[in-house]
Order: structure tokens, then sequence, then C-alpha cells
């Protein structure tokens, strides 16, 4: 099989084709190493391959729905036995491989997906953008000066690439949707507790953190949560199941649904034009469709959120510095981590329990503010990012002049549609519906009420049948880099 040939499909795709006989697993396997040969050392996505995966793959189960297609995993939140975890930092770098898999990476393996090596991300995914000291910036395939996003910006790369047609991701703040928004891709957001985190974690960035993937097409999105959905043994709750498999529900469309839309992004967001008026032409074509569309937003107190969210944010990054540098028999240190990441880590260092007590009731507090604007709507429309990708070094972590607030400040101005739905814990998806005049992908989110996920997927296939976007590639792509 050709390179050019493999990238013109998606997951699914390329599973049909191995069930038929038409290629091989090992077929498709060298094809995703060979497209990391070709692209990876100009996008900088891939920091890592899995030793010896042959073997790994003879254990994958031959039934699964993605049996035999090419996958890539985020440097943080997934143990993949036999595969280190460095979270993009030198604090860890030469950690040890996994002993053992966690539970979604054993559902990966389960589906059929052939893990072949891991992805960048910026130190302790603590960025918008993936440009860690560590491994060095992640290029957005659409333009080699910008950023791919962040966290999962090493996925987000990959994925629009053509190196394979999904990668593992996880998001805290955003860092599905935002590389999703910047590469022209599908990321959904799950609910908080639709996939499993354990072993190892129960409720990561004190619930804020999910994990999931990164994909091109709605169709391998909805088969993807079908078959990793559900809590895992051990996990501290279980949210209800979905009355039918989210793939079964792409085949009808969605009910008329009540859409609100905004682009009010903060006080401390300056929303570009661009974004604006994307989220208003998404809109109408929303109300093309038939939906009910009108302009609202939910009101909540924003210093209370962002007082609970750095809280939240810095205590975690510090306690699993300490831990893991424990392990490892080293010391977090200005040598091992980057300059905001070290001082965000000390401001961590700082909070006593009834700090993190106080950031916890905040965080119910805005939950319980937000939740009523979901009773009045079924969803919500908004950009993912307040501007288009911004030139790498925009947002800098190793940048001395910032103290940890002002870190975290340009952070979350630059998203500032993202992170309040991972305090809230509910599903969000971006969709590549809209470009910039210059060509630049701009990613649409739609939220939903808790476990609605099924909405959220069935509104994202009558928008991906209305406004197609397959046919988009990025001008730094595998089919053009290689016969």
């Amino acid at each position: 099989m050709k390179l050019s040939e493999y990238a013109n499909y998606d997951a699914l795709g390329l599973a049909e084709l191995v069930r038929n006989k038409d290629v091989s697993p090992i077929e498709l396997a060298e094809c995703a190493l060979d497209a990391i040969s070709v692209v990876n050392p100009t996008i900088n996505a891939v920091v890592g391959k899995v030793p010896d995966w042959p073997k790994a793959w003879e254990r994958n189960p031959k039934d699964g729905p993605f049996y035999g297609v090419p996958f890539l995993v985020k440097d943080i939140g997934l143990q993949v036995e036999g595969l280190p975890c460095e979270m993009g930092s030198r604090l860890l770098e030469g950690a040890p491989p996994a002993p053992q898999d966690s539970h979604l990476m054993t559902r990966f393996r389960a589906a059929g997906l052939n893990t072949l090596g891991r992805t960048n991300i910026p130190e302790m995914a603590f960025n918008v953008t993936t440009e860690p000291v560590m491994y060095g910036p992640t290029r957005n395939p659409w333009n080699l000066d910008l950023s791919a996003g962040g966290s999962s910006g090493g996925a987000g790369a990959a994925v629009s690439a053509g190196i394979v047609p999904m990668a593992h991701a996880t998001d805290g703040g955003g860092s599905i949707r935002i590389p999703a928004a910047h590469c022209g891709l599908v990321g959904l957001k799950p609910t908080r507790g639709r996939t499993p985190v354990g072993p190892e974690l129960a409720a990561p960035l004190h619930g804020l953190g999910v994990q999931f993937a990164l994909t091109r097409s709605v169709r391998d999105t909805a088969a993807l949560l079908d078959a990793v959905q559900g809590a895992g043994s051990g996990d501290p709750f279980a949210i209800a199941p979905p009355s039918a498999p989210y793939r079964t529900a792409l085949g009808r469309p969605p009910r008329r649904l009540r859409i609100a839309f905004s682009s009010y992004g903060g006080r401390h967001a300056r929303v570009d034009a661009e974004c604006s008026e994307a989220v208003q032409s998404t809109a109408r074509l929303c109300e093309s469709l038939g939906h009910v569309v009108e302009e609202a937003r939910p009101e909540y107190d924003e210093a209370t959120f962002h007082a609970s969210n750095k809280i939240l944010w810095n205590s975690s990054l510090a306690s699993g510095c300490l831990a893991l540098a424990a392990l490892l028999g080293r010391e977090p240190s200005p040598a091992n981590l980057e300059t905001c990441i070290w001082k965000c880590f000390q401001e961590g260092t700082g909070y006593t329990a009834l700090d993190l007590e106080r950031a916890l009731f905040l965080m119910n507090s805005v939950c319980r503010q937000v939740a009523p604007f979901f009773t009045r709507y079924d969803l919500l429309l908004t950009p993912v990012m307040a501007a288009p990708p911004q030139l790498l070094g925009t947002l800098n972590s190793d940048d001395a002049k910032l103290d940890a607030d002002a870190f975290y400040h340009s952070i979350f101005s630059h998203a500032p549609f993202t992170a309040l739905y991972n305090m809230t814990g509910q599903p969000a998806i971006s969709l590549p519906l809209a470009t910039t005049a210059s060509g630049l992908p701009l990613g649409m989110q739609f939220v939903a009420s808790m476990g609605d996920e099924a909405t959220l997927l069935q509104l994202a296939a009558q928008l991906e049948a209305a406004v197609p976007w397959a046919k988009n590639r990025p001008s730094f792509h595998v089919s053009t880099m290689a016969a």
C-alpha cells in the first residue's frame, strides 16, 4: 500500500481493508512507520516508538472494530506496558518502561489498535501549545511556523499530517479540543467518568482531566467511544451508559435541537473577529438544518472559576511532580523544570489542605451556576480558541518574565472557552467547520449536558454531511511528501 493511499482512509476504513484481506496489519504498521520517517523530522509530533511492536501486537484480539489500525499514545496519562512516559519533562527523562497497561490502554488493545509510539506534549501537559524544552516544538502541518495546539499537540499534528488516522489524547482544560481546532480534526472531550483512568489514577486534575482521542471523522469518534466507554474496575463512580451504541445513533438525524451560541470569552480574553464570525456562520448553518438557534450563554462567576481552576491545576502539578520524582530518586528543580512550570510547582507546594477544600467548594459553586443553562438549551456553540493558531513561541512556558499567575492567565486567556466544561464535567466537541481567510482551520465547540455525548455526535454527523471536511488537508501531509 502506498502512503498516498494509506492516508486516504479513516480508522474504520483501514479496519475494513484488513477484514477484507485487502491489506494486512503488518502492512498498515509499515505505512505508519514510513509516514513517521517522512514527516516527523519536520513536524516533531512523535517522540518515541514502541520497541519490538510486533511482539506487543500479538496480544491484540482479532475481533476489535479497529483491528490492525495504527495508533499513537500521548506521553502522559496512559500507561502502556513496556513504554516509558516522560511527560515532556527533563524531570522524568529516562523514566523506566511501564510495568503494565492502564485500563484505557487495555481497551485500546481490545479494540484492535496497534500502538506504535508516543506523541509530544508541553511539559506536564500544562500549556495550550506543544513546545517543551525537552523535545522541542511540534509544528502545525497547516503552517509549519504555527502551533499545533496543546497539550495533545503531538497527537493533533500526527493525525492531521496523515501518520495515523486517530491518536490518544487527554483533556484537562481543552487539550483534546484545542489541537483539534488548530489541526482541522474531530476532538471529543467525553463526560467526566465516561472513559476509565485507573488503576493508578482516580480523578486526574481533581476531576478536570479525561482521556480519549483525536480523529478525522465523526464515525471513528463514535465507534471508538463505543469500544472504550464505561467505568473501570475500582473507579470511584460510574455514569449511566448510553441507551444505544454511539455508532448506531449516527444512523438517525438529531431531533430539532435548541442551540445557544456565544463568542463571549470572558473578561480577560480578546476574541479574534474571524473566530466570532465563524460562530455566527455555524449558527446559521445549524438553523438551516432545522434547529432553533439563539444567542445566549451560561452565567457564572468568572473570578470564582479562576480561583478554583488555578489551585486545582497548580496543586495537581506539584503533587504529581513530587510523587513521580520520588519514584526516580530525583528532586524537582529549575534545572529539570521549565521556568513557568517551576513557578507553578512552587506555588502549588505552598497551598494548604484548606486551600484545596476551598477550591473544590468553588468548583461545586461554578457547576451549580452553569447547570441550569443546559436545562433550557440542548447545546451551546462557541469558538474553541480566542484566535487562530498562533506563531510558535507566543506562549513560552520557559519565559523568565512570567510569574505563576501571569503564566496561568496567559494560557486561559488564549483558550477561554474550553476549561469551564472540564470543571463542570460536561461533554464537548471541536469540529473543523470553519477556516480563516488564509486557509487555517478554526474549530467550533459544541457543549452538551452531562452524559449526552449521543446528541453531540448526532449533530456532528449532520454537520459533517453538510460541510464535508475529509477532503481538507494541510499543506504538509504524508500524501504530498511520498508516493
